[in-house]
């Protein structure tokens, strides 16, 4: 097997990915039906399941460039009349694999793997038959470029996931993405994909969608998709179907139109912060007129320069996060200390708690018993739970039969007096200490000692909310965010007495849930509303001297996924305010309780903005609300932002020197997954790191040089 090698100093770029997982490509021949001819299948699979998606590493393009060559000699030779590539079970492919990247120091070695991905897919395209893309399963980056780079393409409608989520993580699609997804379908319809979904948290494309988008010409059903395939293909091969390409490049105006609209788009997201999507946006923009070669070239100079940036270290450290981090959490006890789950008990039917119910029936597949003060709310609840599972099974994601089983797990009560037999019982009732108290002293006097309880509070204290209970020790902090079956972070805390059984049970549920799990100390609204409670009280604390709310909120594209007090109308008002309450109180020397956020409270108001016929306007009414000070002295755009920004730095180090976590990166997975965070911000530490931000404040970076970054060498 031959190997790409670095165009300067011959430095093999395979040494570079020594932990590489090799995706091999055996071909085999299909005779394709009513005389066809023969079809070379190139099938991509790199030995795994699919929970281990195949990608392109350097090996991998050799063992694709080798199947395509010979393949080439075939064609040449009259023994073939067309060619095809397809995936393993459930998986196409994900893409280039960048776990080599952060050895990369130097251009020319960034140059080479930008190279090495167009060389080998232009070779694919350039065969001299035909050439199909099967896309049986999830494709993602130089997943989809390689089917971009077929003359035909066919998907399969059970596909889960197509993207091309480059920018998310400071990349550009630059393996043909920017060049030939916008000749084939438009550049709107390409910028959707290639800015709007990637810096939409990532957003995917289910099979159906991306061939109504275009990415595909004919989609097939799951069951018999290759042999459907195969089939169309044939008909391609000899004339008996047609596939009619639009030229997209001939309007001039729509696709400038397209690219100005995306441009909005990328600077509402980022704020200019990060490079990658202005390259995507030029690189598309120029698509238009360029040659494949010069579309190509210019790919191979953006891969490279962003290679080389912050943005992309960042964003793949994040990535690790995400994908080892969260699957091994920092201090979790053994999984051996933790009690089996067979039936969970809800003290609670309001949309939280039955938020709950609803992910437990499906994750955990045991009874649940939801409680409440009148048997209206146990209804509302009850039926809450089957109404959303109603819907997943009109939608095809659950089946009928399923749906219903699950349904019938979770039932209601207004009396604890199911929860006897319940081995976990969490509450989630109105955020007040004294509440939370009366509840867990009338659950201990109905559970079996053995019983793990949990409290679901944002903020309170879990050794507190502990005192006065027979066992102390069995409870324990889980804390979700909202929506419960959409956001990943669960923060488990521990109090002053919880035992190593109630933390694995925790744990080990959290893990069943499918959730990211981060061990917490017990503090003040923990993590995530810690940080985002000094980050709302700074926001607020400008706009309470004279800034202008649209101010405030511009200072933080490319920091949160939408602007401060957008984020504040669709959390409660009423509930940020209660955090920074609860903080203020904790911490009076730093947190600041807004005075203008608390007239929106008393006036109850639920949200800041408006729609208007030009867009969203913050309402005159909360514009006279606030007020205006007597002596206003607004702050700027970048002043607002480095005054938060710096607040943030002083309370991360904090709570690493309080121990509220182990690490920065818990922090930085709390705050990707909890809040948003960006991808290539690393979530917060890096970004605090790379602006000079973390040792104005605190003296020192969170990170050493090289993680999250560029080394230093480079």
């Amino acid at each position: 097997m031959t190997t790409q090698t670095m165009p300067a100093g011959g430095a093999d770029l395979a040494a570079m990915f020594p932990d590489e997982v090799v995706t091999k490509c055996p071909v085999r021949d299909i005779t394709l039906p009513g005389g066809a001819g023969t079809l070379a299948l190139i099938t991509l699979d790199n030995g795994f399941d699919h929970t281990r998606p195949n990608t392109f590493g350097p090996n991998s393009l050799a063992a694709l460039r080798t199947a395509v060559e010979g393949i080439a000699a075939r064609a040449a030779a009259g023994e073939i009349v067309a060619a095809a590539v397809t995936g393993k079970p459930f998986i196409f492919a994900v893409g280039a694999d960048l776990s080599g990247v952060p050895k990369v120091t130097e251009r020319d070695q960034a140059m080479a793997i930008a190279s090495a991905g167009h060389a080998v897919f232009a070779a694919f395209s350039d065969l001299p038959v035909p050439t199909f893309a099967f896309v049986n399963g999830a494709a993602m980056g130089g997943g989809v470029e390689l089917a971009l780079a077929a003359s035909y393409r066919t998907i399969s409608a059970g596909v889960p996931a197509v993207a091309l989520p480059e920018c998310f993580l400071g990349l550009v699609p630059g393996w043909g993405g920017c060049y030939l997804l916008p000749r084939l379908v438009g550049a709107q319809k390409a910028l959707t994909v290639i800015i709007e979904n990637a810096l939409s948290q990532n957003r995917m494309l289910k099979g159906p969608q991306a061939f109504e988008l275009g990415i595909a010409d004919v989609m097939f059903e799951a069951a018999d998709f290759l042999e459907e395939s195969v089939a169309w293909a044939a008909k391609v091969v000899s004339g008996a179907v047609t596939v009619e390409r639009v030229d997209h490049t001939a309007d001039v105006a729509a696709w400038d139109d397209a690219v100005t609209a995306a441009k909005a788009v990328a600077d509402t997201k980022t704020g200019g912060m990060s490079p990658a999507p202005y390259r995507a946006l030029d690189l598309v923009a120029a698509a238009r007129t360029r040659t494949r070669a010069e579309g190509f070239a210019a790919e191979d100079d953006a891969l490279a320069d962003l290679l080389m940036g912050d943005e992309l270290r960042a964003g793949l450290y994040a990535f690790d996060l995400v994908q080892k981090r969260a699957k091994k959490p920092a201090g979790a006890p053994s999984p051996a200390l933790a009690t089996k789950v067979t039936k969970v008990g809800i003290v609670g039917a309001g949309l939280m708690a039955s938020q709950l119910a609803l992910l437990f029936a499906q994750r955990l597949e045991v009874p649940v018993v939801m409680t409440d003060l009148d048997q209206g709310r146990v209804d509302k609840g009850v039926a809450y739970v089957r109404s959303e599972l109603a819907k997943l099974a009109k939608k095809g994601r659950l089946s009928p039969d399923r749906a219903a089983r699950y349904g019938a797990l979770v039932t209601g009560s207004t009396s604890k007096a199911g929860f006897a037999d319940a081995d976990v019982v969490i509450e989630a009732v109105f955020e007040e200490m004294k509440v939370k108290k009366v509840v867990f002293a009338e659950v201990e006097a109905v559970v079996s000692p053995q019983c793990v309880l949990m409290t679901n509070t944002s903020s309170l204290s879990i050794t507190e909310m502990s005192e006065g209970l027979a066992h102390p020790g069995r409870l324990v902090g889980f804390h979700f965010f909202n929506p419960v079956a959409v956001m990943p972070l669960l923060e488990i805390i521990t109090g002053a007495h919880t035992d190593d059984t109630a933390l694995a049970t925790a744990f080990a549920m959290g893990k069943n849930l499918k959730k990211t799990c981060i061990l917490v100390k017990d503090s003040p609204s923990f993590i995530v509303n810690r940080l985002l409670g000094r980050f709302m009280a700074e926001a607020g604390k400008v706009v309470d001297e004279g800034t202008p709310i649209e101010t405030s909120d511009a200072a933080f594209a490319g920091l949160t996924p939408m602007p401060p007090f957008v984020l504040l109308g669709l959390v409660g008002p009423a509930v940020a305010l209660h955090n920074n309450e609860t903080l203020a109180r904790a911490f009076p020397d730093r947190f600041y309780v807004p005075e203008g956020i608390k007239r929106i409270v008393e006036a109850g108001r639920t949200s800041f903005y408006t729609l208007t016929a030009t867009g969203m306007a913050v309402d005159p009414a909360v514009v006279e609300l606030v007020g205006t000070p007597e002596h206003p002295t607004p702050s700027s755009v970048e002043q607002v932002r480095d005054r938060v920004l710096s607040a943030l730095a002083d309370e991360a180090r904090r709570m690493l020197d309080e121990g509220v976590v182990s690490a920065p990166m818990d922090i930085d997975l709390a705050m990707i997954t909890g809040a948003g965070f960006q991808f290539w911000n690393g979530g917060l530490t890096p970004l605090l790191d790379r602006t000079g931000v973390s040792e104005r404040v605190t003296g020192a970076r969170f990170l050493p040089p090289g993680v999250a970054s560029v080394p230093q060498s480079a």
